[in-house]
C-alpha cells in the first residue's frame, strides 16, 4: 500500500444549514475534512483520518473523499449517530453540534506503517474539544511528534471550546506544533482582553520556533517566523463565500511546503490564491492546483 505524505486527523461532518425559515440543507463539511480533501486536489498524497457513519451522510463524506483522491484505508465507519453542525443562523451564527460517530475514532486501525511515510500530520477543529477524541489526538500528536514528523494546528476556534480547551487543550497542542495558522477571531476568543500584538506575543511565548500563520481575512495574512514577519494581502476575486476558505489557506500552506516551494513570500501568495479560489465557489470547495496556478497568473 503507497502511505499517504500528509495525514490529517479530526472531525469530518454535515453543516445542515437553515436558509430561509423552514428550509434546510446539507453540506459535507469539518475543518479537518476540508483540509485533506485541499491537499489531496493540489496533489499531495493525503489522508483523513477520522471516523464518520454508516448511514446516508457518511456514504456522502465517504464518496466525496474518493472523488478527491483520499487515502481511504483511514477513513472507519462505525455505526453511530452521525456528527451534524445545526446552523441555525449563518448572520450572526448560531449553530450547535449533535451526534456522536466522530468519537469512536480508533487510531490502533490505522494501516500499518503510517507513521514511517507521514511527513506532516495536521490537527484541528472541535475534535479536539470533544472527549474521549481530544485526549487520543494529543496523544497521536505527541507520538508523531517524538517520531521526528511536523505538526500543523489551526485552533479553528468554536463555541464549544471552553476553559479546559483555552488553558490545557491549546497551550498543549500550539507548544508541539511546527506549524501554527489561526484567525483573528481564534486569537480573540483564546486570549480574550488581549490586545492583537499582546495575544501574539503569548502565542509566541508558548512556542518559539513555530511559523505562525496569522489570517485576518479581506486584509490578507502574515507570516510570523522566529526570526521575521512577511504579509500577503488577499488576492481579489469574485466573493460566491468565504465558507472553509480558511481551510483552503491552511491546505494551500502545508501543500506548498510538500510541493518544494521554497520563498516564504512564494508559499505565503499560494496559500492566499487557495484561499481566494475557495472564495469564488458556494460551499467549502477545495481548490485544485490547476485552479490556483490560473489565478496566480492572472
Amino acid at each position: 500500500m503507497v502511505l499517504p505524505r500528509a495525514v490529517v486527523f479530526g472531525e469530518a461532518l454535515t453543516d445542515l444549514v437553515q436558509g430561509t425559515p423552514g428550509q434546510w440543507k446539507g453540506y459535507p463539511g469539518g475543518a479537518p475534512w476540508n483540509v485533506a480533501r485541499a491537499l489531496s486536489r493540489l496533489g499531495i498524497s493525503s489522508a483523513f483520518a477520522g471516523s464518520v457513519s454508516t448511514d446516508s451522510l457518511g456514504d456522502e463524506i465517504v464518496r466525496q473523499s474518493e472523488t478527491a483522491g483520499l487515502n481511504m484505508a483511514f477513513i472507519q465507519r462505525v455505526d453511530r449517530d452521525p456528527l451534524v453542525a445545526i446552523v441555525a443562523s449563518s448572520l450572526p451564527p448560531k449553530y450547535f453540534f449533535a451526534g456522536d460517530a466522530d468519537l469512536y475514532f480508533d487510531s490502533s486501525l490505522m494501516p500499518e506503517g503510517w507513521i514511517d511515510q507521514a511527513q506532516v500530520c495536521h490537527f484541528s477543529c472541535i475534535s479536539l474539544a470533544r472527549q474521549p477524541l481530544a485526549d487520543s489526538l494529543v496523544k497521536l500528536a505527541q507520538r508523531a511528534k517524538g517520531a521526528g514528523k511536523r505538526i500543523s494546528y489551526d485552533p479553528n476556534w468554536r463555541n464549544l471550546m471552553d476553559s479546559y480547551y483555552r488553558e490545557q487543550t491549546f497551550p498543549t497542542m500550539a507548544a508541539l506544533a511546527d506549524m501554527i495558522k489561526l484567525s483573528d477571531e481564534d486569537l480573540r476568543q483564546i486570549y480574550p482582553g488581549l490586545t492583537e500584538h499582546q495575544a501574539l506575543a503569548k502565542l509566541r511565548a508558548l512556542n518559539p520556533l513555530a511559523e505562525i500563520l496569522f489570517t485576518r481575512g479581506e486584509h490578507g495574512m502574515i507570516l510570523h517566523t522566529p526570526d521575521s514577519q512577511h504579509e500577503q494581502p488577499a488576492l481579489a476575486v469574485d466573493i460566491a463565500d468565504t465558507v472553509g476558505a480558511g481551510d483552503a489557506c491552511m491546505a494551500g500552506w502545508l501543500a506548498s511546503d510538500l510541493l518544494g516551494i521554497t520563498g516564504l513570500g512564494e508559499r505565503l501568495r499560494f496559500s492566499a490564491a487557495c484561499a481566494s479560489v475557495s472564495c469564488c465557489h458556494a460551499g467549502a470547495h477545495a481548490p485544485t492546483f490547476s485552479e490556483v496556478q490560473a489565478l496566480l497568473m492572472r
